[in-house]
């Protein structure tokens, strides 16, 4: 690449999808209220995809200003489910009352992610993932919460596919890399585009 690319978050999925698909990446996550900006644009009647692709480009806004010479990608993931928005939960027991009210449900995961260069968003793209939840008996939510709250306690929805969470599902339409947080092809493409990676 032609520019320095800068991660302005700490997920470890999504820096090592974009190190596995060959790039080299700096990270600097990004200190926002994500819950105060998600609950101000939840109350002002704000669509979900729109507002993962806020909290994107406010976190890329934020480390673009300490970078500005630099290719700076901000990401947000929420679940959409029901006219709300599910956040990362807070305690074991509000994951598996997360879970509960998503058994037997569709609910969809909204990944956005919105590119800086040289200070200015140039790119962004929100995936949408439609996923199906089976029915789900409390003994099994509160058994899959407990074996697996250290790794999906940053996870929105309560769940990891890429681990035992794929076992709570029926069905899942859309991008495996919408799902985990990174619209990862699209990004590649445009950098692709504009010269960043040899064609």
């Amino acid at each position: 690449m032609t520019k320095d690319l800068i991660l302005a978050s700490g997920s470890e999925i999504r820096a090592q999808l974009l190190r596995n698909a060959g790039l080299e990446i700096g990270i600097c996550p990004a200190q926002i209220d994500e819950d105060e900006t998600r609950e101000r644009m939840l109350a002002a009647g704000v669509a979900p995809a729109d507002i993962a692709e806020a909290l994107a480009e406010e976190k890329a806004s934020k480390i673009a200003a300490l970078y500005p010479r630099e290719l700076v990608l901000g990401c947000d993931q929420v679940a959409a489910y029901g006219g709300t928005v599910l956040g990362k939960p807070e305690s074991p027991a509000h994951a598996s009352a997360q879970l509960a009210s998503l058994s037997g449900q569709t609910h969809h995961l909204l990944s956005a992610a919105v590119l800086f260069d040289a200070g200015d968003p140039v790119w962004r793209h929100v995936g949408k993932v439609t996923l199906q939840m089976h029915d789900l008996s409390d003994d099994y939510i509160n058994d899959y919460v407990d074996r697996n709250w250290l790794s999906i306690r940053h996870s929105v929805g309560c769940y990891k596919l890429e681990e035992e969470g794929v076992r709570l599902f029926s069905a899942v339409q859309g991008d495996y890399f919408h799902v985990l947080g990174l619209p990862l092809i699209e990004l590649l493409s445009y950098l692709r585009r504009e010269g960043e990676l040899k064609r």
